[in-house]
């Protein structure tokens, strides 16, 4: 990536910088790509599948690299890169990165660094991407700050400092490489279902089927679901750590059920290097099934979790807080409404 978007600035107690003009357009035009193509992906393939249907080959592929491709988000550059919520071998971190890279949601530094500044500044000024700072009232400031936190953040032109939130990842040969060769990972992400379709077939029109469902199709579907995270989870759900958290993030169970244990973002952020997010047996969270699995396999060790000791102290402390996220947006507005008016009484 271009060193003038990288957000490599020299001081490092800047969070973001403004892009230059030139990097602004070459934000939109990632951004966009990003956005449009996946989805022109997916339109298509719904044509098609009403026109001359989707085959049981179609379906196998999507659903295979949508598992693998999400958990190399959620296993690999959010609880292992982002957070050192595990350890393991220098040949899973590479196969963690590789797939991460694969799911199209930006290259491993930009993606640690913006993450990281999301925690630093959660719901609060500095967040890359929270739908709460969203200005007005009513249902348009809920769609604003939907749209915002879903998809608008992206276009924006403020650089997060990689220096301040991702230099471990800059000094690390194996991460720094997971980063450099993202592109390269995401034409793997897009050729390995073309050859699945042409090799269990035997046909060009089923390569390009498995293109466009296991690639363009899962990269649209697996990017809206993980964009959810930092949307609807700051918007709708529960909040059992809200006294711990002071945030919006709150725990919304089918964001968690498609994004793998992502959407269980009040837990995340209580208890942030934990390994595991579902702290019940309700709460789904199948990356630390899969993490879970690794440890009993010996390929990952010194798993970090929130102990039921840490866990139990917290939610005591939370007790008497408003819980819904709704709610708390309410008692918000109450709030900024009574002081408003007795600033201008």
């Amino acid at each position: 990536m271009s060193s003038s978007i990288n957000g490599n600035t020299a001081n490092n107690r800047i969070p973001y910088s403004i892009a230059s003009a030139s990097a602004r357009r070459t934000i939109r035009l990632i951004a966009g790509t990003v956005v449009i193509l996946p989805l022109l992906g997916l339109i298509t393939a719904i044509a098609l599948a009403l026109t001359t249907g989707v085959t049981f080959t179609e379906i196998g592929i999507f659903v295979v690299m949508y598992v693998v491709t999400t958990l190399g988000i959620t296993v690999g550059f959010h609880r292992h890169y982002a957070h050192n919520s595990f350890h393991t071998s220098t040949p899973m971190r590479i196969a963690l990165g590789i797939l991460g890279s694969m799911a199209g949601q930006g290259p491993l530094a930009w993606w640690v660094a913006t993450h990281r500044r999301h925690h630093r500044f959660s719901d609060e000024d500095g967040d890359p991407h929270s739908p709460q700072l969203a200005k007005g009232e009513g249902l348009g400031r809920i769609v604003k700050g939907l749209w915002y936190g879903h998809i608008a953040w992206m276009f924006s032109e403020k650089i997060t400092n990689w220096n301040m939130f991702a230099r471990d990842i800059l000094n690390d040969r194996t991460a720094y490489a997971m980063h450099r060769f993202y592109f390269p990972f995401v034409f793997l992400g897009l050729g390995l279902p073309t050859l699945a379709g042409g090799v269990l077939i035997g046909t060009w029109q089923a390569a390009l089927g498995g293109l466009l469902w296991g690639g363009l199709v899962r990269i649209c579907l697996v990017d809206h679901v993980l964009w959810c995270v930092g949307s609807v989870c700051h918007m709708y759900g529960r909040k059992p750590f809200l006294k711990l958290t002071r945030d919006h993030s709150c725990n919304n169970f089918w964001v968690a059920f498609f994004a793998f244990g992502e959407g269980l973002q009040n837990n995340h952020h209580a208890f942030p290097n934990a390994a595991v997010h579902g702290f019940k047996w309700w709460e789904p969270d199948f990356s630390a099934l899969v993490i879970r699995t690794m440890k009993a396999c010996g390929l990952i060790w010194n798993v970090r979790l929130a102990t039921s000791d840490k866990r139990r102290a917290a939610i005591d402390a939370n007790k008497g807080i408003v819980e819904d996220c709704a709610q708390l947006e309410a008692v918000d507005r109450n709030v900024t409404n009574t002081l408003e008016e007795a600033r201008m009484s």
